[in-house]
């Protein structure tokens, strides 16, 4: 993949899987501009990779345009979004409810999607096209018990990203979502004892999977990151239409 000279803005880049994707596009030859809260992570990388990290909290509609304006303003342009920070909700239902956590967990996973692709469109669109990549989650195709309200989320991001992908496929802007199993990140603290022994992929795997999404002519689509499984398009079963 030749991608010398594309610039791509990566949220929750300074580590986990927003880090391993940004070392990846660096070794092939991208300008990466790293956004997150973690200035000290954020900063260390971004001078290893020869890039730029910009302080984002992507519950921030501004901070989001002000990463895509130093993105611009440093490299000359935008090709890639790659709309990567999560967190864990860390709540439950019913007595376990707290309003302040899932409040967060919503604001991260989903309004920092919704602000970051209304960030990115307007830098795409001055490059003749680009690629927007949100990571979703498995727990937006299946049931996830131990976490519900974090399923909610990654499903409403698998929603938005299936029909944005051909609201902007004439403009040449490719909008796909990563749906990662359980991967090696924060996330994960506080679930391991829930999770047992299930396998848990490492970030590398993630990246991979990127690259291959990045790679592809498809929009619109949600594509299983599991252990041992081919890295492919999920396949919807058809919605039934109406009866005359």
């Amino acid at each position: 993949m030749e991608l010398h000279g594309k610039v791509a803005w990566i949220t929750g880049g300074a580590a986990g899987i927003g880090a391993a994707v940004a070392r990846r596009l660096a070794g092939l030859g991208a300008h990466v501009v790293l956004a997150d809260v973690d200035t000290a992570g954020g900063e260390k990388l971004a001078a290893e990779l020869g890039g730029l990290f910009v302080r984002c909290d992507v519950r921030e509609p501004a901070e989001s345009v002000k990463a895509v304006e130093a993105a611009v303003a440093r490299f000359g342009g935008l090709d890639i979004a790659f709309l990567n920070a999560g967190v864990a909700t860390g709540s439950g239902m019913g007595e376990f409810f707290d309003v302040e956590r899932y409040r967060r967990a919503m604001s991260i996973n989903l309004d920092g999607v919704v602000y970051g692709v209304n960030a990115a469109l307007p830098a795409l669109r001055a490059r003749g096209g680009g690629q927007i990549i949100a990571t979703a989650s498995m727990a937006g195709l299946t049931p996830m018990p131990i976490d519900p309200l974090y399923a909610a989320n990654k499903t409403a991001v698998v929603g938005l990203i299936r029909s944005l992908g051909p609201a902007y496929e004439g403009e040449n802007i490719k909008v796909n979502a990563l749906c990662p199993s359980f991967a090696e990140t924060a996330i994960l603290d506080g679930l391991r004892e829930a999770l047992g022994s299930f396998p848990i992929l490492d970030v590398e795997t993630v990246a991979d999977a990127f690259l291959k999404i990045l790679d592809s002519d498809l929009v619109g689509q949600a594509w299983p990151v599991v252990p041992g499984r081919d890295i492919e398009p999920f396949r919807f079963r058809g919605v039934p239409g109406p009866r005359s």
